[in-house]
């Protein structure tokens, strides 16, 4: 039975030819977002990594503090 199929085999340059044709193909489908769009997210994660850094150092600090007056 395992006779009865027959696999056949491609060129390794066809396979790599075949295999750029479709990424190059997927990314026509990307939809990329506008410098302005991409300019207000990249404020957002700045700003909320700052604060959060800025959070840290706050609790942190309390932390210390009242570890402080216990020890």
């Amino acid at each position: 039975m395992a006779e009865d199929k027959k696999v056949e085999k491609q060129e390794p340059s066809v396979k790599k030819t075949g295999f750029f044709k479709g990424v190059k193909a997927e990314f026509k489908k990307i939809i990329w977002p506008s410098k302005a769009t991409v300019a207000k997210e990249t404020g957002a994660v700045i700003f909320f990594g700052v604060a959060l850094g800025v959070l840290i150092a706050v609790i942190d600090a309390v932390i210390k503090f009242g570890l402080g007056l216990i020890l």
